[in-house]
């Protein structure tokens, strides 16, 4: 609702004044620093997360969509790269503490219906070296090559900067979708047509 006697185009105002804003602020970007306009894109995520996050609170969480098994990989990395609890996990994400606890405790199932699983194949070694190379890369994206050649080597992995370089560059393969197992069950009817295709998806209305 509007204050009495306000224009009606108040909220159309306040849009365009938001567009004006954007184009002042790219025509003077070459005398804006770098870091100011840092702030402005990180101020402009925050508030779309939490327009984001304000519309999930208002579902019941019973009604909540489930993530995808890559999904839950995604969010147990950001939880290990940002060092939060499983209550703060569950908090950012709308699940519960038990549900980051199940799946800390399923991490190495294995298989095509593993609760968590990577968004490639990784059947070989390397290709599980890649994908955390490409996931260091988004979840810490201040690391150079260099860094993250480093970092890796302190857990055993020794990479040269030219290999982590050409991981990143690389596309990761996605896992194809499981294919639909139909039944190989066949309807027969006992005596010439007597099978019937009715069509159940209109309701004749009265």
């Amino acid at each position: 609702m509007l204050p009495p006697r306000w224009p009606r185009r108040a909220r159309s105002a306040i849009h365009h004044a938001l567009s004006l804003a954007r184009i002042a602020l790219l025509a003077a970007t070459d005398r804006v620093a770098v870091s100011v306009r840092l702030e402005h894109e990180l101020a402009l995520l925050r508030d779309e997360l939490r327009i984001k996050d304000a519309r999930m609170e208002r579902v019941p969480p019973r009604h909540r969509p489930h993530y995808p098994a890559v999904e839950r990989l995604a969010i147990l990395e950001h939880r290990a790269a940002r060092g939060w609890s499983a209550a703060q996990t569950a908090e950012r994400f709308f699940v519960t503490e038990a549900t980051i606890a199940d799946w800390m405790t399923r991490l190495d199932d294995d298989g095509p219906a593993a609760l968590v699983r990577t968004p490639e194949p990784v059947n070989r070694f390397p290709d599980l070296v890649a994908h955390l190379v490409r996931r260091l890369k988004v979840l810490c994206p201040v690391m150079g090559t260099a860094r993250i050649a480093a970092v890796l080597s302190r857990a055993g992995l020794h990479l040269g900067r030219t290999t982590v370089r050409r991981m990143l560059k690389r596309r990761p393969r996605r896992v194809a979708p499981a294919a639909t197992v139909r039944s190989g069950r066949r309807i027969r009817s006992s005596r010439p047509n007597h099978i019937w295709l009715v069509d159940l998806t209109t309701v004749p209305t009265l």
